[in-house]
């Protein structure tokens, strides 16, 4: 039987899920796959996507942008009412609507108020398949005025006496937020005796001597215009009734008493709220605040209780020292009387406050879209609920579906609205409201009728691995509509799959439940309806399990020990494995004793923490195993010893004299293990901002067993005390109890500010956030300025949380701006900050370099020149010019032949730089652009020029061929690099006898069109050496050398007789030796006897030139060589290294220095070139020999002389 669209099916686990693409297409309603290119493909009515929120308060002096954002095919047009009625856009010049959008511009900014464009607004998004439309927007203009000018009389009262300071801030929109700072900008401090409530007044349950002052100041904050407004001063002046005298009863008129009651101790009464009981309303969802404030002396304290309930634990807060209850995420089941108590010993006092939760609108059952195909059936559903109940009305196309035509396929039934047998006219979009007195819901879902034949949207030819015997999964996501069928199919010809292997899930994907080697192969899905077929292909591979064939095994070592571990793996040979060991389920130590090979963990040296449990872990991309052994570590055969080791860790650690920014910490030395203690190491711990790291206090005396410590404020602490001694650093002591110092403000501002912007329009303005430690108390903010540096504007200013970015928009493009970052916290601000300037973002250059021109300098470099680009073109920071050039013609061979461009980049603001490494004789093309930060601006008009010609590149190739008795042939190849037009080969070329001197050189010019020359009359059986190079009208390019001989003359060479096989030539040689040897004894001899010559002369004359003074003329120096420089100067040439054809001999280095032996020099040279002379101590002058030497002669060169 055929595998077709089965029931739901239970078989898929939820390990699986993530594997399917569409869940669960209904029959009766269409999902729509969100494909990109399917959406593309079909008509669909209008959506809207985003849109302004329903109260949108603006700030008064930015233009006003109201949002509406809608998709559909075709795209929809936009319209708008306002307070009900069409509004018309062109009509008004100071409106804009974005093209392809719905979304407005007012520009308010260059004329026009706020207050005129008050009011409701709402978008329509309209095509051809219906109308969504946006929620009511209420647009209003966030106010925030001034207070109004009172008097405040100065207020006295006595000691213990309660007090309200009103704030009565004005009336703003939005609501400003309110805080009591003095003169001085510094926060008020509050505490159980003295606390702001909700209404902003200042409640004192009772006054304090030290809460006299004149500089009580209520401020207001509007936070969408970024102002703070504030109240005048008010004076407070606490005194005493021994202070009551004559003068203070004077002014009873001019002043305001509060209370006649005494200072003495009293019971609690209620400040606020009054009576005995209130009532409370709030809506679901908000923050439900109560609040009670009691005076009394002593103070009294706040407690809290819900009757007849408890109080949520996750949602339950307290608030200004117990003052305020909060519960957040209210709901109907918080409703119900709750009761504050206010205690002090002398009595109590309770007020009950009734809560009533009210519910605007929310949903059960928001509708959803709905696509159908014709005849089919479906609905539409409103599920909303709220307190009092919400009604539920329709619209269709934006028209109350009471007045919209009348369309059989649809029947209304509440909340419900129910379709059956749609057709293509039954298209659109219908809207639910859900209304009460609290508020709206307005949902908008279309209903969108398509015949669609299928589509089948997985990729084709999908490759899916599985591991043998485990499930598989194969995709086939669909759409079409009708819904179609879907079958599948393995192999080319296979029949349909059937049911009793197979699971075809409601969203195409088909089950195979245990997969094995016979799965694999080629799966095919087809999908059905009437209106057509589509089919898809994907493979299926079935790879082998990885297996542990050799598992680790369990240990048993002595400490010190060395034990190993075997892990190996089989595995799929397509697959490849790593393989990872864990200790304990942790990674392994960072430990030079641990080393992995291939399938052996190595655990050297073992100690008593390496006990534990060892896993070996194989992962692949598709599965993975893993084994575990346990190792246990023993201790060795004891030997007794006398214990040293480092000090055991301090105990009893106590806390005393607490003050706010310090404590003496105190404690008890744990045993020196036969090493004195040296010194202890304090360090603490922050639990509030960084628990469980532990940061260096200070370090003490060894002796010591007390330190006193500084804090800071807003610091949970703890402390631990670590000994040192010689061998080392003791386990830390246990963490003494925690010590949470006041908060403060903050000490220092963020740093490393900067300003720059990553649009041409915005400025990004960067810090580094304090860390919590800095912070110094509760709710870290940053008050964040700017203004342009060169404008006259006051600074603005941004409060925001602890983060270290904000963004300015709508600046000017490249605009210097100051800037500066202030911290703040709960109690107040850290000092003025330091300002620094930034940038705003850069934009493009939009002026390319002029009077761009070009000097050749030579055949491979020319200098370009240009004029700056004016600063304010350049629109950000200039970086430098880049010169794009390129060889665009060979004028050698004048055929066009476009190269890769080069470039090149001048920092600053040069106006001119140097092109090197260009190619001779070529054309060339460039540009020049500026660089800012942001990128490259236009580019100039290109400019063209020639390089002349150069000195050709050696030949490419040099060989000499068909030798004979009289001749050579020479061929080559022309040079890789003519550089220029050939105007002839130059050859040259000499013999070089058996000693390997060079003859006379011969000079020959051969034509550029030539690549082959014979030379004839040459000798025969003779070596030559040639040298050949190319000509340009620039020069010669550079040479290169080749050596041949000519044939040999038989007839000749056989007539010659081998003279070094004669019997007397080696006798001779043999005599010559032995009295080269002789002579070489007697040499030596008369040396070593300490026998005068020149160069002892000399030595001696040097040694000591207080003795024998030396002049700087009056003698010259012979040749001084040693026998290794007599062997070199008769070494044969080697090939390619001959004397030059000028004779010339290049100067050799030598180890000795004239400069040894005095300071002026004077000699000749004979004809042969040896140098004559001697050391300035003897007066006669001797002819030297061309080999003469102050040394025994080389035996090397004498045997030379001889052949």
């Amino acid at each position: 039987m055929q595998l077709k669209k089965m029931p739901r099916r239970k078989r898929l686990s939820a390990g699986r899920a993530p594997l399917i693409l569409f869940l669960c297409q209904m029959i009766s309603a269409l999902d729509v796959p969100l494909d990109p290119k399917l959406l593309e493909d079909l008509v669909q009515p209008p959506t809207i996507t985003q849109q302004s929120p329903k109260d949108y308060i603006i700030d008064p002096r930015e233009n006003i942008v109201i949002q509406c954002e809608a998709k559909g095919k075709p795209p929809p047009s936009f319209s708008w009412t306002r307070n009900g009625t069409h509004f018309d856009i062109d009509k008004d010049p100071l409106v804009t609507m974005k093209p392809g959008s719905g979304t407005l511009t007012i520009n308010i900014m260059s004329e026009g108020k706020a207050e005129t464009y008050e009011g409701v607004y709402q978008c329509t998004a309209r095509n051809e398949r219906g109308a969504a439309i946006s929620n009511n927007i209420v647009v209003r203009p966030s106010r925030s005025p001034l207070w109004t000018k009172e008097k405040l009389e100065p207020i006295i009262l006595r000691n213990g006496q309660s007090l309200i300071l009103p704030c009565r801030p004005p009336l703003g929109l939005p609501p400003p937020i309110i805080f009591w700072m003095d003169n001085s900008f510094q926060r008020l401090p509050q505490s159980e005796r003295v606390s702001q409530g909700l209404n902003g007044d200042l409640y004192f349950s009772n006054v304090l001597p030290e809460d006299t002052r004149e500089d009580y100041i209520c401020y207001a904050r509007f936070n969408h215009t970024q102002t703070i407004q504030q109240k005048q001063p008010i004076s407070v002046k606490v005194i005493s009734v021994d202070e009551l005298n004559d003068t203070v009863a004077a002014n009873l008129n001019d002043t305001e008493f509060y209370s006649a009651k005494s200072n003495r101790e009293r019971p609690p009464t209620f400040l606020t709220p009054e009576g005995n009981a209130s009532h409370k309303e709030e809506l679901r969802g908000n923050v439900l605040s109560l609040e009670c404030i009691a005076e009394g002396l002593p103070t009294p304290i706040i407690y809290w209780i819900k009757e007849d309930g408890t109080l949520p634990i996750n949602r339950t807060f307290y608030r200004n020292f117990k003052k305020t209850l909060q519960i957040i995420q209210v709901s109907e089941a918080d409703s119900g009387n709750y009761q504050c108590i206010a205690k002090n010993p002398l009595g109590a006092i309770h007020h009950t406050i009734s809560v009533t939760v009210k519910a605007a609108p929310y949903w059960i059952m928001a509708p959803q879209n709905l696509v159908l195909s014709p005849g089919e059936d479906g609905r539409l559903t409103c599920g909303a609920n709220g307190s009092p109940k919400p009604r539920i009305s329709w619209l269709l196309n934006g028209v109350p579906v009471e007045i919209a035509p009348d369309d059989p396929s649809r029947k209304i039934d509440g909340d419900t609205i129910i379709f059956s047998n749609v057709q293509e006219r039954s298209s659109a979009v219908y809207q639910c409201n859900a209304s009460n007195e609290y508020g709206y819901l307005l949902a908008n879902a279309f209903v969108n009728v398509l015949a669609e034949p299928p589509r089948i949207l997985t990729s084709a030819n999908t490759l899916y691995q599985v591991i043998a015997d485990r499930p598989a999964l194969l995709d086939c996501a669909f759409f079409g509509s009708p819904l179609p069928t879907i079958e599948w199919f393995k192999g080319a010809k296979g029949s349909a799959l059937r049911e009793d292997i197979y699971v075809l899930h409601e969203n195409g994907t088909l089950e195979i439940p245990v997969a094995q080697k016979d799965s694999t192969g080629t799966y095919t899905c087809v999908a059905r309806n009437k209106l057509g077929m589509a089919k898809n292909e994907v493979h299926l591979e079935i790879k082998d399990a990885t297996r542990i064939i050799k598992q680790p095994e369990y240990a048993v070592m002595q400490r010190g020990g060395t034990v190993s571990f075997e892990c190996k793996v089989k595995h799929d040979h397509t697959l490849i494995p790593t393989i990872t060991w864990l200790k304990d389920n942790g990674e392994l130590p960072n430990d030079g004793r641990f080393t992995v090979d291939k399938d052996h963990l190595v655990v050297a040296d073992v100690r008593d923490d390496d006990g534990g449990t060892y896993t070996c872990v194989a992962n692949t991309t598709l599965d993975n195993v893993s084994a575990s052994a346990v190792l246990s570590v023993v201790a060795p055969t004891p030997t007794p010893a006398p214990i040293y080791d480092v000090p055991n860790p301090p105990f009893d650690l106590e806390l005393t004299d607490q003050l706010d920014k310090s404590v003496q910490l105190s404690w008890t030395p744990g045993s020196d293990n036969n090493s004195p203690i040296t010194k202890f190491i304090i360090e603490y711990e922050d639990a509030m901002h960084e628990a469980g790291l532990w940061h260096l206090q200070t370090e003490v005396s060894g002796m010591q067993t007390t330190a006193q410590l500084k804090l800071s404020p807003y610091v949970n602490y703890s402390f631990r005390v670590m000994a040192v001694n010689s061998l080392g650093r003791s386990l830390p002591s246990e963490a003494s109890e925690q010590y949470l110092t006041k908060a403060a403000e903050p000490d220092t501002n963020p740093t490393a500010v900067e300003g720059l912007g990553s649009e041409p329009d915005n400025l990004v303005i960067t810090w580094k956030p304090l860390n919590g430690f800095e912070s110094n108390g509760p709710g870290l903010q940053y008050k964040v300025s700017w203004r342009q540096k060169d404008g006259d504007d006051e600074w603005t200013s941004v409060v925001v949380a602890n983060v270290s970015k904000y963004i300015v928009s709508g600046t000017p493009t490249f605009v210097p701006y100051l800037i500066k970052v202030q911290a703040l916290n709960d109690v107040g601000f850290a000092p003025e900050p330091a300002v620094v300037m930034g940038h705003s973002g850069e934009d493009l250059p939009m002026v390319a370099p002029g009077n761009v021109h070009v000097n050749v300098v030579n055949s491979t470099l020319a200098e370009v020149h240009w004029d700056p680009v004016p600063l304010k073109s350049i629109r950000g920071h200039l970086q430098g010019y880049r010169i794009y050039y390129w060889k665009a013609q060979s004028s050698s061979k004048r055929n066009r032949r476009h190269l890769e461009k080069k470039i090149l980049t001048f920092q600053g603001s040069k106006t001119h730089g140097m092109l090197p490494g260009l190619e001779p004789f070529s054309h060339y093309t460039l540009n020049v652009r500026v660089v800012n930060g942001k990128g490259e601006g236009p580019a100039s008009p290109d400019r063209v020029f020639n390089t002349p010609e150069g000195v050709p590149s050696a030949p490419s190739s040099l060989k000499i061929v068909n030798p004979t008795l009289d001749s050579l042939t020479l061929e080559w190849d022309p040079p890789s690099r003519p550089n220029g037009i050939l105007t002839e080969y130059t050859l040259k070329y000499q013999p070089i006898n058996s000693t390997h001197e060079l003859g006379p050189l011969v000079d020959l010019k051969i034509p550029a069109n030539k690549t082959r020359w014979t030379l004839k009359n040459l000798n025969f059986s003779t070596r030559y050496k040639f040298y050949f190079y190319a000509q340009t009208a620039a020069g010669s390019g550079s040479q290169i050398t080749e050596e041949a001989v000519t044939a040999v003359d038989e007839a000749m060479a056989s007539r010659q007789v081998d003279i070094a096989t004669q019997g007397w030539f080696i006798g001779l040689m043999c005599a010559v030796a032995l009295l080269i040897l002789i002579l070489l004894i007697v040499c030596f001899i008369r040396r070593n006897k300490g026998g005068k010559y020149p160069v002892k002369e000399k030595e001696d004359a040097h040694a000591d030139p207080e003795i024998q003074p030396m002049k700087e003329d009056d003698g010259t120096f012979g040749e001084y060589r040693s026998l290794e420089s007599d062997a070199e100067d008769h070494k044969p040439l080697k090939k390619g290294s001959r004397t030059p054809s000028d004779r010339t001999v290049k100067k050799e280095d030598s180890d000795d220095s004239l400069v040894d032996y005095g300071e002026g020099v004077n000699g000749q040279f004979n004809e042969d070139g040896s140098f004559i002379g001697q050391y300035s101590g003897k007066k006669e002058k001797e002819p030297a020999e061309g080999n003469e030497s102050s040394e025994a002669p080389s035996p090397v060169n004498a045997m030379n002389s001889f052949v």
